[in-house]
């Protein structure tokens, strides 16, 4: 399995994305985002690392994510073997759900997000991940998945990498992947502060325990101090 979750706020610019998988070091392949242009969740039967580059080219040209897809399936013969997401600049989403990857294979949009999975134990995790980012982030998370554009909270964008991770576990609580869950990775790009990029390439057990404490180094003093001192652009 990989599970992946993808957001971009187009007022903003703000780019995030969180996958996890049942194999190793899935930070290396599978989640990737661009502040100002979208996001990318690229995995599968057997991942096509170069969707991700190919995207963010398509899309820094304008194309809508329905184009970048589009492009990335005339591009890929075997692309029956991918799973692909992909968010643009306008917060709407497409899909690549190949039929040679393995049940479960789900994937759900709304304005600002899109949420993908394959090998999934069962068809509520896609929900409960999608779900549990909506109430984390909005005010109106059910007209939101009707359609309705996304009123945030307000600070929601310096909460994101624990809204990420909790909505991970919510969907790795209701379910996750068949053979248990060793690796994951989110990444959040802004104009405002330094990238975000936490990994956790392998956890025999506790999976979502190992991100809050790379998390948590991450939030202390010394290392933020460092990040305010990167660059912005």
């Amino acid at each position: 399995m990989t599970i992946s979750l993808i957001h971009f706020n187009p007022d903003t610019g703000l780019a995030a994305s969180v996958t996890a998988t049942g194999g190793v070091a899935v930070g290396g392949y599978v989640n990737h985002s661009w502040r100002g242009l979208g996001a990318c969740a690229t995995q599968g039967l057997y991942t096509n690392p170069w969707y991700a580059e190919k995207a963010k080219a398509y899309l820094a040209q304008g194309l809508s994510a329905k184009e970048v897809i589009e492009h990335l399936k005339k591009d890929d013969s075997d692309y029956a073997k991918r799973q692909c997401a992909i968010v643009d600049e306008h917060g709407n989403a497409a899909f690549i759900n190949g039929d040679e990857n393995i049940a479960h294979v789900e994937s759900l949009a709304v304005p600002h997000l899109a949420v993908a999975g394959n090998m999934l134990e069962n068809s509520t995790v896609i929900t409960a991940f999608a779900d549990t980012f909506l109430q984390l982030t909005t005010t109106n998370p059910t007209q939101v998945k009707t359609g309705e554009k996304p009123k945030y909270q307000e600070g929601y964008e310096q909460r994101l990498p624990e809204i990420l991770i909790d909505s991970l576990e919510q969907a790795l609580e209701a379910g996750g992947d068949k053979r248990g869950t060793y690796s994951a990775s989110l990444r959040v790009e802004s104009f405002s502060k330094a990238p975000i990029d936490i990994r956790v390439d392998w956890a025999n057990n506790n999976l979502i325990e190992h991100m809050r404490k790379v998390l948590s180094h991450v939030k202390e003093e010394g290392f933020q101090t460092f990040l305010k001192h990167l660059p912005n652009h």
